[in-house]
């Protein structure tokens, strides 16, 4: 079976690329959904603060046990032999 060089290839490197992932987007969607919210202020930011570590743990529990086995059953549905990087990234999503 062909692998794809451009992704993870042991738990190691998957769990690294799934924290510096998770950061990032626990990070920046986060205090952009509370500053649309309650307006962008720095108070409001350090509230965000606040809320994240929770949160983070959160979404990694969700992406490890209910996001990864449901994509696992229905990529093969959608995806071809001949379907490239792009196409299979972006199902994944």
């Amino acid at each position: 079976m062909y692998r794809e060089d451009r992704l993870p290839q042991s738990p190691k490197e998957g769990l690294i690329f799934m924290l510096i992932i998770s950061i990032i987007s626990v990070n920046t969607i986060a205090p952009i959904i509370m500053g649309l919210q309650f307006g962008f202020s720095k108070g409001n930011y350090l509230e965000t603060l606040k809320v994240i570590p929770i949160m983070w743990i959160i979404v990694i529990i969700l992406v490890r046990f209910v996001a990864g086995p449901l994509v696992g059953r229905v990529m093969p549905k959608f995806v071809g032999q001949t379907d490239g990087f792009n196409a299979r990234v972006l199902l994944n999503t």
